[in-house]
């Protein structure tokens, strides 16, 4: 069994709570314990009620949040000439087509999020086993396979996100830093998941969203009283 700190030990008495709370006295609890001496990320973890195995039952997508993450999300560009010049501008700390495909290939995955223009598939499609587990392989519903591939860098460099559900209908995602202004996490947390209730499956039964938690990096959780 993994051992605990005394300090997440402590912040876990303190975070237990018998009922979910708002959004608001969430963050506010969340703000109150110890956590780690680094600024920690503020995450968000969503329980669906949709069959994951059904591919129509699946979210995934990106969005930016109305404050970002609080974090330098590093971006690499699939593309050439001028759109490679663009993305590289725009804030890509990589930009090329097939040389970039094979550096990857070799094993080089520093890197946060992909973008791929449309033309550099016959590339980028070779990648799915490295980048697929890693949750970087471009796709078009997250809006990393675009033709405007320097405004999809500049969007992610400023924090936009991607998110998808996993195996179990849970849906993960950073909110941002905790030392954000309690009302810039609330915000956050308040238009993420009105976007992710606008995605609901059409053919999702019962209740869609069945529990809200959030965390720090370090922290026990807290759940969340949602009315969705």
């Amino acid at each position: 069994m993994k051992s605990r700190s005394k300090r997440y030990k402590s912040d876990l008495e303190r975070s237990t709570t018998s009922e979910p709370v708002s959004i608001e006295e969430g963050v506010g609890q969340l703000k109150k314990l110890q956590g780690a001496k680094f600024d920690e990320t503020v995450e968000v973890a969503i329980r669906t009620g949709i069959d994951a195995k059904q591919a129509n039952q699946a979210i995934r997508g990106s969005y930016s949040l109305p404050h970002g993450i609080g974090k330098s999300v590093r971006v690499i560009a699939f593309c050439e000439g001028d759109d490679a010049k663009a993305a590289t501008e725009a804030g890509a700390i990589e930009a090329g087509g097939e040389e970039l495909a094979k550096r990857i290939e070799g094993g080089w995955l520093d890197f946060d999020v992909a973008i791929a223009h449309p033309a550099m598939m016959r590339f980028v499609g070779k990648l799915g086993r490295v980048l697929g587990p890693q949750g970087k392989m471009p796709a078009p519903k997250s809006g990393t396979v675009t033709p405007d591939v320097a405004t999809a860098v500049a969007e992610f460099v400023a924090g936009k996100i991607e998110f998808r559900n996993d195996k179990d209908g849970i849906i993960h995602a950073p909110m941002g830093k905790k030392s954000f202004d309690d009302s810039k996490l609330c915000e956050n947390l308040n238009a993420f998941i009105d976007h992710i209730v606008s995605m609901k499956p059409t053919g999702t039964k019962g209740v869609f969203m069945k529990s809200v938690f959030i965390k720090s990096t370090m922290s026990p959780s807290v759940q969340l009283a949602v009315s969705h």
